[in-house]
């Protein structure tokens, strides 16, 4: 019989050396830290196992699971003796989720459980203090009321200021005893109300209740989204973690917070956290209440009062200290850590690698590879590719003039501008729209996720440094102010308050997760400046990558970008962008409308030297180098006239008239352009196009030979080629020029002629192909879009319903489809390399930056990947952990 529930803390350990792929990232964890001698309260983790057959079977429990539980709830009361439901001795659990990744507030967390109207009177008993048992007990009817029962938490929120208003209260720790008995019988009144039924009174009613709101709470739409934004697999389930309750809300002794052991918005190799004496944890993480410093070097570099807990209770943090340089040794990273004092003695209640921000990702993986807790490979291996767009974009000016409006604190680095919005619905709604927003709130909850992933930055007037606005935004890489808290927002009336002035929804602000500031306005950016740490991980994943990485780009700016960032090479320079310019779009229109060869090449006469110099300027950039150069890819009526002073100029140009030059555009008219009169196509039928660009290739690169002493190296693509033949006609146009050109100039070099694979018909025939190709770049857009039959522009009206349904893992424009586009590319790798063994192999799409192809990529032997210039360190550094992962080292 599968085995379902593994028991930890108090000697026991059910889950020793199992993985986080069955307990969760937290189960695991929580049993690591019990076997290592920390103090962990007991308790017991359903695994993931149970949450996949859960959802399969229609959310029914089976017998044996009960079973299992009872005997895991044993463990807990011979560890505590207390028991479950008990009157007199009452024991209280916890019941949280933990998948194997961390999700932090996308899924169910209920506190207090096993708390009904006779357990209160003796947990008031058997603690010596009633104002803390009805303080629990208020606290998780309004938990359960919202995680289980589904029922308006804005109600309950309502019920509890009422009550402190009606008493004259400013913060919860006023209430007394009474106040808080009288609530609770409100909050039941509440539950009768909306639930039309009495707060469920037996414990084992709320336990079940509670075990399948979490494994419910998997499929809850914010945990769906986060998974989406996040790629995690949909089928991994998670684990449920029930454990015994130990209480910060105990008095002035009492405490409850979280830390990091470092940095995780710089990387310092300093504590970091908050904590609120008298409170639960969800104080803390919910914004709730303003928390406090843990160090008094904190406090006093944010200037605030409040003792930190350095100071408050010398002694409880010392020893968490010592628990923090533990767990970071064992664990090898840096850990996040939820803690609980219970009338002066520490609980550890989860510790996981922390999520960080790229600059402190950077940090600590250098910092810990130069300290000897993990090597080079390792820390290549740690930091997150897809993290370093972070690094790669512009900052505020630190000259720039500022109106700042107030100041919170920096939860998140890096700076955003756009319009404020109140909510994430119009957040999501105007970032649909291509506007730049900022979400601002009072504070986030885990409903907010599609807003904050929508927004350019989150801006909240409550919480603290870990906060849920805090922990979600440095996970998405978004710059969040959280804790203004002299921000008064009214997002009914939808605009915020401060300091006598108001902005309303659609004004421009800035906000600095660097500095805390919150101006009005948008302020001018500098560009980044990437050194230290990110030049010294980009040295060591350079040292262990096989893949080259080139760029795609067609402008000077771009191509000397692209270098910057340590691009070595073009993989992708597409021609057609450069026809578009308005200096020239009449040229091409002219040579586009012409009815004859002639007329054809009088135009092209004219774009042959423009031509030549754009490619003169961006071999310039990169001398040297490779340079992959798509001829003419796409269909002519992109290029066509349509308005009257259009076809008049064109008219003017050729001496045709406006009406003839007309009907010239709709013969051109295609129902299907997309696989219609394009690539290859042209270059067949009017050769004449590929002639005057292959001539200025060759012009353009011995100008530049001559001129630098290093020559580049062309490598003409051809488009859209499905047969051996098209490509055979094509090389033998681009080898005419060369041979006239290098003969007019009296001096050869190095060249190469190959095609684009971007139909399935050239991946299956690749072994025709390669008799003519010397190179094949996989461009993998048009490649996904054929093989599919899905059209990239229109997709997005049912790609999310797909990937939500499981019909594919993620965005096959986003992450190449292995099953389907990769089969294919492997099979084109396998035929072209019969052929011609050496033959050069790359690819040139969207996939190129994203890590997940790029693994894909080296697995099938290709020799570079190509992306855009502010995604080459991506692909850089994805391309080392490939190599890593594929000889089994450092990953």
């Amino acid at each position: 019989m599968t085995q379902y529930v593994y028991r930890f803390g108090g000697g026991v350990s059910d889950g020793a050396g199992l993985s986080k792929e069955l307990l969760g990232g937290k189960g695991a964890n929580l049993d690591g830290m019990a076997s290592i001698g920390l103090p962990v309260p007991p308790g017991f983790t359903i695994s993931t196992e149970m949450c996949t057959r859960y959802h399969a079977e229609s959310q029914v429990f089976p017998d044996s699971l009960r079973a299992e539980v009872a005997k895991g709830l044993a463990h807990i009361e011979s560890v505590t003796g207390k028991r479950f439901g008990d009157a007199a001795n009452p024991l209280l659990v916890s019941v949280r989720s933990g998948a194997r990744v961390s999700m932090p507030g996308m899924m169910d967390t209920v506190l207090n459980l096993g708390l009904n109207d006779a357990t209160v009177e003796g947990l008031a008993a058997t603690s010596g203090d009633a104002r803390f048992a009805w303080d629990s007990y208020r606290r998780f009817i309004q938990m359960y009321a919202d995680v289980v029962l589904e029922l308006d938490h804005g109600a309950f929120e309502e019920a509890l200021e009422v009550a402190k208003e009606d008493a004259g209260y400013f913060l919860d720790t006023e209430m007394t005893a009474a106040d808080w008995q009288r609530l609770v019988g409100e909050y039941k009144a509440l539950v009768e109300a909306l639930w039309h039924r009495p707060f469920p009174q037996d414990v084992q009613e709320q336990l079940w209740g509670a075990v399948g709101a979490v494994f419910g709470s998997w499929n809850a739409e914010r945990a769906k989204v986060y998974r989406r934004l996040n790629a995690i697999p949909h089928d991994w389930g998670t684990a449920v973690n029930v454990q015994a309750m130990v209480f910060g809300n105990m008095g002035d002794t009492s405490a409850t917070g979280v830390a990091f052991t470092r940095d995780p918005s710089k990387g310092d190799r300093a504590y970091y956290g908050e904590f609120l004496i008298n409170a639960q944890g969800e104080d803390v993480v919910a914004g709730i209440r303003t928390p406090q410093y843990l160090t008094r070097a904190a406090r006093e570099a944010a200037g605030a009062k409040p003792l930190s807990m350095e100071e408050a209770m010398p002694n409880t943090y010392a020893e968490l200290a010592r628990v923090f340089d533990l767990l970071e040794t064992h664990y090898r990273d840096m850990q996040d850590i939820e803690f609980t004092v219970e009338r002066g003695k520490l609980w550890m209640l989860q510790t996981r690698s922390g999520k960080r921000t790229a600059s402190a990702a950077l940090k600590i993986a250098v910092d810990m590879a130069s300290e000897g807790l993990i090597t080079e490979e390792e820390a290549v291996a740690r930091v997150d590719p897809a993290a370093l767009d972070q690094l790669l974009h512009p900052t505020l000016d630190p000259n720039a003039v500022r109106d700042v409006l107030t100041r919170g604190l920096p939860a998140s680095p890096g700076a955003a501008s756009g319009v404020a919005v109140f909510d994430s619905e119009t957040a999501e709604r105007r970032a649909g729209l291509g506007d730049a927003v900022i979400l601002v709130r009072t504070e986030t909850s885990p409903e907010d996720i599609h807003g904050m992933h929508a927004a350019r930055g989150i801006l909240t007037a409550r919480g603290g440094m870990t906060s849920h606005a805090a922990v979600v935004a440095r996970g998405m890489g978004r710059p969040c102010v959280s804790g203004a808290g002299t921000l008064s927002i009214d997002s009914k009336a939808r605009l915020m308050r401060v300091g006598g002035r108001e902005v309303r929804e659609g004004d421009v602000i800035t906000i600095d997760g660097a500095s805390g500031e919150v101006m009005l306005g948008e302020v001018p950016t500098v560009q980044p400046e990437l050194a230290g740490d990110f030049g010294v991980l980009m040295a060591w994943a350079d040292k262990v990558r096989r893949l080259k990485v080139r760029t795609n780009a067609e402008t000077p700016l771009d191509c000397r970008t692209a270098r910057d960032f340590g691009a070595e090479g073009i993989g992708l320079c597409r021609t057609e962008h450069m026809f578009f310019d308005a200096a020239r779009i009449t040229a091409v229109r002219q040579m586009i409308l012409a009815d004859s060869e002639a007329g054809r090449r009088a135009a092209l006469d004219k774009l042959l030297p423009e031509q030549r110099g754009d490619f003169t300027q961006i071999f310039e950039v990169m001398a040297g180098l490779p340079v992959t150069i798509r001829l003419l890819d796409p269909p002519l009526h992109e290029f066509l006239p349509h308005e009257e002073s259009e076809f008049a100029d064109v008219a003017e140009a050729t001496g045709i008239g406006v009406e003839a030059l007309k009907r010239r555009a709709a013969e051109l008219h295609e129902f299907n352009p997309m696989l219609g009169h394009r690539g290859c196509r042209l270059g067949v039928t009017y050769p004449e196009i590929y002639e005057m660009q292959a001539r200025a290739i060759f012009e353009a690169a011995i100008d530049v030979a001559e001129q630098s002493g290093a020559a580049p190296i062309p490598e003409v693509m051809i488009p859209l080629v499905a047969t051996r033949r098209e490509l055979e006609l094509m090389k033998a146009v681009v080898d005419a020029q060369a041979k006239a050109v290098f003969a007019e100039r009296g001096r050869t070099l190095e060249y190469l002629v190959g095609t684009m694979i971007e139909l399935p018909r050239a991946a299956l025939r690749a072994a025709d192909i390669a008799e003519q190709a010397e190179f094949f770049s996989f461009g993998t857009n048009d490649l996904t879009q054929t093989t599919l039959g899905v059209s990239r522009d229109d997709a997005g009206r049912f790609l999310t319903t797909y990937v939500d349904k499981g019909i594919y893992a993620t965005d096959p424009f986003v992450s190449l489809d292995i099953e389907g586009v990769g089969e294919l590319i492997e099979m084109a790798v396998a035929r072209g390399r019969t052929t011609r063994p050496d033959i050069k192999l790359g690819i040139c799409g969207e996939h190129g930056g994203d890590p997940a192809s790029i693994r894909f990529c080296e697995s099938v032997g290709l020799d570079y990947v190509s992306a855009s210039p502010y995604r080459v360190p991506i692909a850089r550094l994805a391309a080392a952990q490939a190599a890593l992962k594929a000889r089994g080292s450092g990953v």
